[in-house]
């Protein structure tokens, strides 16, 4: 084991409560996956690009989990590392692994990871408004948001208007906005939705046994029962404000869906026209 790696900073692994909920202890654990939960929402924007996959069966369930396993590893031996390298109550800064690099011979790399770390943020981003912009486009195909939005560009063949729009949407707001808001707001939203697909297969497969599945969920109906529970699980340790303004976020959303999404959506449609057919 290298030298400036102290094992002595992993004793004890979970350091004691000081008195304050979510003040290290078991608490603290908890409210921290809540907090960095925003590391694992790169994954499911895989999936709103399954329209441009050559064999979206074959090639997402290997991107989604297969990239989820390896950032998972790296993600835990990175911790291990730093925090072996430099005691956990040094590394509450906005540049925790610049900090461990400072305490190694290596100090040069810490320049390399902070620029690393920069343009990481700004993958990360891109990924993310792909991801949003092809949700927009599908809600809109869908007639749940103006047609507009689901415009193609004639030359790129991208749904370049909506991007434009999530783009200038998203600049505005985190100009405007804490980063630590912001990043709150992103967890606890995320991890609704997530609560929300788990729930979601459960009903379809009750409900629409018949559609074609090319992926199956494995272990159904443990697998998405666990998903809804450890997701609103998380989400119980985020503050109290970030809940209320999930709320309002929740409450606009439902106002757009009354005045314009009910009456236009195809899904909803449809199923007028089954539920008719069958003389429900």
């Amino acid at each position: 084991m290298p030298p400036y790696i102290k094992p002595a900073n992993w004793t004890p692994f979970i350091p004691p409560n000081e008195g304050t909920f979510g003040k290290y202890g078991w608490s603290g654990i908890l409210r921290g996956a809540a907090l960095v939960f925003f590391a694992y929402i790169g994954f499911d924007a895989v999936s709103t690009a399954a329209q441009e996959s050559r064999n979206p069966k074959r090639d997402l369930p290997i991107g989604i989990l297969g990239s989820l396993v390896i950032c998972t590893v790296l993600y835990i031996a990175v911790s291990g590392i730093l925090t072996g390298v430099v005691h956990y109550k040094e590394l509450g800064v906005p540049h925790p692994i610049a900090i461990g690099i400072q305490a190694t011979p290596f100090h040069w790399l810490s320049r390399l990871v902070e620029l690393g770390a920069v343009l990481g943020l700004g993958s990360v981003m891109l990924v993310m408004l792909l991801g949003q912009s092809r949700v927009f486009y599908s809600m809109s195909r869908d007639g749940l948001l103006p047609a507009v939005f689901s415009k193609i560009h004639p030359k790129f063949r991208t749904p370049y208007l909506i991007t434009l729009v999530t783009g200038v949407v998203v600049a505005i707001i985190a100009g405007l906005f804490p980063i630590v808001v912001l990043g709150e707001m992103v967890n606890i939203g995320t991890l609704l939705a997530f609560a929300i697909v788990s729930a979601s297969v459960i009903v379809l497969r009750v409900r629409r046994p018949d559609l074609p599945r090319p992926f199956k969920t494995p272990g159904y109906p443990f697998v998405p029962i666990l998903g809804v529970l450890t997701s609103f699980g998380l989400m119980a340790f985020l503050p109290w404000d970030t809940w209320l303004r999930l709320g309002v976020w929740l409450a606009i959303g439902l106002v757009i869906y009354a005045v314009y999404g009910r009456s236009h959506s195809k899904v909803r449609a449809a199923a007028g026209g089954r539920a008719a057919v069958r003389g429900d």
